[in-house]
C-alpha cells in the first residue's frame, strides 16, 4: 500500500505500525496529492492511505485525478475532519471509505483489508449525507431495467461484499459478477460501487 500524508511524522507513525502487519506492505510513501497520484501510477499499490487537507493538490483532487486516469487502486481517506462537507466530496470522487486520524491501530488494520477486498466503508452519518444529497427521482425508473441477477448482485454490493464474496454467494465465477457490476453501472448511470451502494439504500434493493 501507498501512504499519502503531508506530515512525515504521520507517514512514519503509520507505516512503523503497518509494517507489523504480516499481511500489509508498505510501497511508498508521498507528501501530497499530486506525489501520491505519480507514486500510485509508478508503484500500482492495491490500496492508498490518503489525506485529504494537503498544500497544493488535495486528496480530493488526486482521487479526481486517479480516477480520470483509471488506476485500479482502492483509495481509504484518513483525515482528522469529520465535517460531512469534507468527506462526502471524497466518496463522491471516489474513495471507497474513510477512517479518522485517532482511529484505534487494529481498526485501521482491518479497514485496510475490507477495503482491499472490495467493501466500501461508509459511516452512518455520511451515508445519509450522500442520500440527502441525491435526486429521488434521477434514477430511479433505470432500476427497471435490471435484470433479477443484476438485482441480486446490487443488493450484495450495498452489503459490502466483494466481487469474490458475490460470486461465492450466487455460484458465479469472478468475471461472472464483474460483468454483472459492469452492467449494473451502466443502466443506473453510476460511476462506482460506492454510488451503486447507495442506490440500493435509496430505492430498497439493500438486502
Amino acid at each position: 500500500m501507498l501512504l499519502v500524508d503531508d506530515h512525515q511524522v504521520v507517514r512514519r507513525g503509520l507505516r512503523t505500525f503497518l509494517e507489523i502487519q504480516d499481511d500489509i506492505e508498505v510501497v511508498g510513501e508521498a507528501a501530497d496529492g499530486a506525489e501520491g497520484v505519480a507514486r500510485t501510477e509508478e508503484l500500482r499499490p492495491d490500496v492508498v492511505l490518503m489525506d485529504i487537507k494537503m498544500p497544493g493538490t488535495d486528496g480530493i483532487e488526486a482521487l479526481r485525478r486517479l480516477r480520470e486516469l483509471e488506476n485500479p487502486a482502492k483509495v481509504l481517506i484518513v483525515t482528522s475532519f469529520t465535517e460531512q462537507r469534507t468527506v462526502v466530496p471524497a466518496l463522491r470522487a471516489g474513495a471507497s471509505g474513510y477512517v479518522y486520524k485517532d482511529v484505534d491501530p487494529d481498526a485501521l488494520a482491518g479497514a485496510i483489508r475490507s477495503v482491499h477486498a472490495g467493501h466500501v466503508l461508509l459511516q452512518p452519518e455520511v451515508a445519509g449525507a450522500l442520500l440527502a444529497q441525491e435526486d429521488p427521482g434521477s434514477s430511479t425508473g433505470r432500476g427497471s431495467t435490471l435484470t433479477e441477477r443484476e438485482r441480486e448482485v446490487l443488493g450484495l454490493i450495498a452489503d459490502g461484499r466483494s466481487n469474490r464474496e458475490i460470486a461465492r454467494a450466487l455460484v458465479l465465477s469472478e468475471k461472472t459478477v464483474k460483468t454483472h457490476v459492469s452492467n449494473i453501472l451502466m443502466k443506473l448511470d453510476l460511476s462506482d460501487r460506492t454510488q451503486a451502494a447507495l442506490w440500493a439504500v435509496r430505492h430498497g434493493a439493500a438486502g
